[in-house]
C-alpha cells in the first residue's frame, strides 16, 4: 500500500539536520518498527522492491524534503517489507549529483535511514566495466572506491550523530563481504570484486577518462554510491555494495553507450543480484 502526503517538516535545507529529522519523524510514524537493514537500488534494479512481502510503499513526493527522481529506472519510493523473513527498508530510486542536487541531498536518504536506527546498508548500482576481462552483466562487489566527483556530503556544519573525520580505510565491511562471497558460492552466482570509481556525470566517460580510471586502479566506473557511502560511514553504518557491469566503458570495445542498454542488461541480470542480496540479508545475525 502507498501512504503519505507532502508534510511541512522542519525548517532547513535538504540534507541538514532539520530536514533529516523531519523526514525520519514522518517515516517513523508510518512504518512502526523500522528494519535494521537498508537497501539502495540503482538504475534498472528496482525489481527487488516488488518482491518484499507485506510492503508499505511511500512515494518520495509524500516525504518532507525528498525531491522527485527524474531518471528512467529510478522509481522514486521507499518500500518497507520483508525479504527472506528479514525486514528491509528499500530506497527504490536514488538522487544523483548530475540532476543538480547537492551532495547532502544525494546522501539524505542514507542519513534518514541512520536516523531511524538502520545499522547495515546494502547499495547497488549499474556501472561501466573498466577491467577488460569483465563480461556484460557481470556482478562486482565493491572492495573500495575512488570519489572523483569533487563533492562530499560532509562539507559544512557537523550534523548530530556524525563523525567529523570518518576513517575510510575500510568503507566496505569485511564481514559483510565475506558473507556475500559465501552466499555467491552456495548459490552458484559468479561474483567479481574490484574498485569502483564515481564521477559526476551525466555524460558517459570519454576513452581518455576511462584510461585515467584504469591507471588509478578502478575496475568499474559509475555516477553514484561513493558519496552515499561517505555519509553512511560518518554515521557508523556497515556498508556493502554491488555493481552490475552493464557495458564495457568507452574505448574498450568501440561500441556506443546508451542508457537503454544499461537498463536492458540490468534487468536481465537482476535475478542473480536479488538472490545475492536476499542471501546476505537472511545470513545476517
Amino acid at each position: 500500500m502507498a501512504v503519505g502526503q507532502r508534510g511541512s517538516g522542519a525548517a532547513g535545507q535538504d540534507g541538514d539536520i532539520g530536514a533529516v529529522g523531519a523526514a525520519a519523524d514522518f517515516l517513523r510514524a508510518r512504518l512502526g518498527r523500522v528494519p535494521e537493514v537498508g537497501v539502495v537500488l540503482g538504475s534498472g534494479l528496482g525489481r527487488l522492491a516488488t518482491r518484499l512481502e507485506g510492503a508499505i510503499r511511500i512515494p518520495y513526493a509524500g516525504i518532507p524534503h525528498f525531491p522527485a527522481t527524474t531518471v528512467q529506472g529510478h522509481e522514486g519510493e521507499l518500500v518497507c517489507g520483508t525479504l527472506g523473513g528479514k525486514p528491509l527498508l528499500v530506497q527504490s530510486g536514488r538522487f544523483h549529483l548530475y540532476e543538480g542536487h547537492a551532495a547532502s541531498t544525494v546522501a539524505m536518504p542514507v542519513r534518514v535511514m541512520a536516523e531511524l536506527g538502520i545499522g547495515t546498508l546494502i547499495l547497488t548500482n549499474a556501472a561501466g566495466g573498466v577491467r577488460r576481462t569483465f563480461s556484460r552483466g557481470a556482478l562486482m562487489m565493491l572492495a573500495d572506491h575512488v570519489n572523483l566527483t569533487f563533492r562530499n556530503p560532509l562539507i559544512g556544519p557537523l550534523l548530530q550523530g556524525e563523525e567529523r573525520f570518518p576513517d575510510m580505510s575500510g568503507p566496505y565491511d569485511a564481514g559483510l563481504r565475506s558473507l556475500a562471497r559465501e552466499v555467491a558460492r552456495d548459490r552458484g552466482i559468479a561474483l567479481e570484486e574490484g574498485v569502483y570509481l564515481q564521477l559526476l556525470g551525466p555524460t558517459y566517460e570519454t576513452p581518455a577518462e576511462v584510461r585515467m580510471a584504469e591507471r588509478l586502479g578502478a575496475d568499474a566506473v559509475g555516477m553514484s554510491t561513493a558519496v552515499e557511502v561517505i555519509a553512511a560511514r560518518a554515521r557508523g553504518l556497515r556498508c556493502l555494495a554491488f555493481s552490475t557491469i552493464t557495458n564495457a566503458a568507452a574505448g574498450i570495445t568501440g561500441e556506443r553507450l546508451s542508457h537503454a542498454e544499461v537498463m536492458e542488461v540490468a534487468a536481465r541480470v537482476a535475478g542473480d543480484l536479488e538472490r545475492l542480496v536476499e542471501g546476505v540479508v537472511t545470513g545476517l545475525s
